[in-house]
């Protein structure tokens, strides 16, 4: 590994916990020589983990569609800033710069980008480790939804499995570092999946 995207909020959020795991996930990034692709803002935790990365002496990427530099929350002080067209050519250009996926607590976005990366992986697009970093319980209900669409068989169990969730950022690392993708199928039932075509 030599790079990990994290997907966060691009605002600070209102329990100062997700302010400080962004802080200790930013220097634990440049500590074991991790660079930081991220989606290239200077707000929110966004903001807080590039800052964190740079002064703990990492290399930060930021990736930012045009539009958002035009609203001027683009961050100057990274190691490289990528200006894209679009927020699809952002998350592919994210997907090729990163080795791993890392969610901390967000909103939209922070989902939007990080399941996409599951499906990616789901459809055999990528193979890379996708991680929600947990912070008081902020993910519990997501992980608790996961379980249901198994529960409901939309997903497959060694799919939902084929993630980490907790709060431990060293337990985290070393899962993405000794990573090996499932290799469930997307569809439940091959019946299923022959019904389809």
């Amino acid at each position: 590994m030599r790079a990990i995207c994290v997907y966060c909020g691009s605002n600070p959020g209102a329990d100062a916990r997700y302010r400080e795991r962004a802080i200790d996930l930013g220097t634990r990034l440049a500590k074991q020589g991790l660079a930081l692709v991220y989606g290239g803002g200077n707000v929110g935790l966004m903001g807080t983990v590039a800052d964190a990365v740079l002064e703990a002496g990492g290399e930060v990427i930021g990736v930012i569609p045009e539009q958002l530099v035009n609203w001027e929350v683009a961050h100057k002080g990274v190691t490289r800033l990528e200006v894209v067209g679009s927020m699809h050519e952002r998350k592919a250009r994210m997907f090729d710069l990163a080795d791993g996926f890392v969610a901390l607590p967000g909103g939209f976005g922070t989902l939007d980008e990080m399941f996409e990366m599951l499906t990616w992986r789901q459809l055999g697009i990528g193979d890379k480790p996708c991680a929600f970093l947990d912070v008081g319980g902020f993910y519990a209900p997501l992980m608790a939804m996961l379980d249901r669409m198994v529960a409901e068989r939309f997903l497959h169990p060694d799919q939902r499995q084929d993630l980490w969730y907790g709060e431990d950022i060293g337990a985290m690392l070393a899962w993405m570092r000794a990573y090996r993708p499932a290799q469930a199928d997307k569809w439940m039932d091959e019946k299923r999946r022959q019904a389809l075509r």
